[in-house]
């Protein structure tokens, strides 16, 4: 046999056992999530909230209390999180955001959120819908708008004078 042949045999074995160990780590985390998603759901309250900030930062920089900070991985750390500065009845509480409705949540309106904790898992306006805002174009997606369009002179066709 060909050390070629060994190589790219030895390669493949190690690919397989690599994408075994990663199918069952995966189904633990799934299961570990549903879990947690279902306390979630247990311990989640509405409420109604003046939202005063939202940024996306990191956890160390966010205001949260320092045992949540110490909860999280490390790895987690240095990642930016959406918080969101409320104010809830008297009290001005730094919650964390749901990142899928992160972009829905309007500044300076009250708004009645679904909280669980510190964490805000959904949000509906008081007064009327809340508002998606329009996503911005990449760059090529605006190059593409632009040539697609026809220039203004081919769009009329010139008027000619019969005299």
């Amino acid at each position: 046999m060909s050390t070629f042949l060994k190589v790219l045999l030895i390669i493949l074995v190690i690919l397989v056992i690599a994408l075994i160990v990663l199918y069952f780590v995966g189904r633990k985390l799934q299961k570990k999530q549903a879990v947690q998603q279902e306390q979630m759901e247990a311990a989640k309250q509405t409420m109604s909230m003046l939202i005063i900030d939202k940024k996306m930062m990191p956890i160390k920089q966010s205001g949260l209390p320092q045992m949540v900070i110490d909860q999280t991985p490390k790895l987690m750390r240095r990642s930016k999180l959406p918080i969101v500065k409320a104010k809830v009845g008297p009290k001005i509480m730094t919650l964390v955001a749901d990142a899928k409705i992160f972009d829905l949540i309007p500044l300076k309106k009250e708004v009645k959120a679904v909280v669980s904790g510190i964490y805000i898992m959904e949000v509906k306006g008081v007064r009327g819908p809340l508002e998606a805002p329009k996503k911005k174009l990449g760059f090529w997606a605006r190059q593409k708008a632009r040539f697609s369009r026809k220039p203004k002179e081919e769009a009329e066709p010139k008027k000619r004078k019969n005299k």
